[in-house]
C-alpha cells in the first residue's frame, strides 16, 4: 500500500499527446519517463482511477487500483521500444491454442467445445486465414506453419496498446484466437472469458463450486475486462 499524495489528478496535453498531472505535476514511469498518452479517452480514464485511488489524500492506495496505468506504462516502457519480444511471446500461443484441445468424453462436454469454441476457429481462419487443426485428449496437434505464421502476423501488426492488453488477456484465456478477437472487438470480455473457462465451468456443473477456484476466475475475468477495456479507449 501507498499513501496518496495529492489532491488533483487530470489529463493534459503533452508534445502532441497526453500526460496524467498530479497536483500538476506530470507522472512518471519507475524509469523515470514521463507517462505519454496517444488517445484522449485513454488519458481521461487513467486520470479517473488516480482520482479515485485512495479515496483522497493522504488515503491508502494499492497500484491495483491502477490497472490501466500498468497497461500503458508497459506500452510505453517496454513494448513500444522494443515489439517484437512481445509479439513472439504472444504469438506462440497460437501453436497450443485452447480451442484446439477437445475432450473425449464426456460427450456433453465434447458437444458443448464444438458449439463454443468452433465458430472462434472459423472466424480466425476467415479474419486471418489461419486455420487450426484440432485433436482430442492430451496427444499435441502441429499446426501449418502457414497457418502460424498468419497468427504471427496478425499479432505483429497491433500497435503497443493492444499488445499491452493482449499480453494480459492471451495468457489468461488460454488462447491466441479468443485475444485477436478481443483485439479486434469481435467479442465482448465476458463472452471471451465464458467460452476459455468453459471446462471449469462445466465442472463446476458436475461437482458445484470451489471458493479459491471461483476467486481465480474472478481475477482472470477482471483481467480480460481490463484488456478489452484498454483496446476499446484506444479505438474510441
Amino acid at each position: 500500500m501507498v499513501k496518496r499524495f495529492w489532491d488533483q489528478a487530470v489529463a493534459a496535453p503533452i508534445d502532441g499527446g497526453f500526460t496524467i498531472l498530479l497536483d500538476g505535476k506530470p507522472m512518471h514511469l519507475p524509469g523515470g519517463a514521463t507517462l505519454r498518452l496517444e488517445h484522449a479517452p485513454l488519458a481521461q480514464e487513467i486520470a479517473r482511477e488516480w482520482q479515485l485511488a485512495g479515496g483522497g489524500k493522504d488515503g491508502e492506495m494499492s497500484f491495483a487500483d491502477t490497472p490501466l496505468t500498468r497497461l500503458a506504462g508497459t506500452a510505453q516502457a517496454r513494448i513500444g521500444t522494443d515489439p517484437w519480444p512481445t509479439v513472439d511471446a504472444i504469438a506462440r500461443y497460437g501453436e497450443t491454442d485452447l480451442l484446439c484441445y477437445r475432450a473425449d468424453t464426456p460427450a456433453e462436454l465434447a458437444r458443448r467445445q464444438e458449439r463454443m469454441w468452433q465458430p472462434w476457429l472459423d472466424w480466425a481462419e476467415q479474419r486471418h486465414r489461419a486455420k487450426l487443426r484440432v485433436t482430442a485428449g492430451i496427444v499435441a496437434v502441429r499446426q501449418h506453419r502457414d497457418s502460424i505464421a498468419a497468427l504471427r502476423a496478425a499479432v505483429g501488426a497491433l500497435d503497443p496498446w493492444a499488445l499491452s492488453a493482449l499480453g494480459v488477456a492471451v495468457p489468461a484465456l488460454g488462447s491466441l484466437v479468443l485475444g485477436l478477437a478481443l483485439a479486434d472487438q469481435a467479442i465482448d470480455p465476458a463472452s471471451a472469458h465464458a467460452v476459455g473457462a468453459l471446462d471449469e465451468l462445466f465442472q463446476v456443473e458436475q461437482w458445484g463450486e470451489d471458493a479459491a477456484a471461483a476467486a481465480r476466475r474472478e481475477a482472470v475475468a477482471n483481467d480480460i475486462a481490463i484488456a478489452a477495456r484498454m483496446i476499446a479507449l484506444t479505438r474510441a
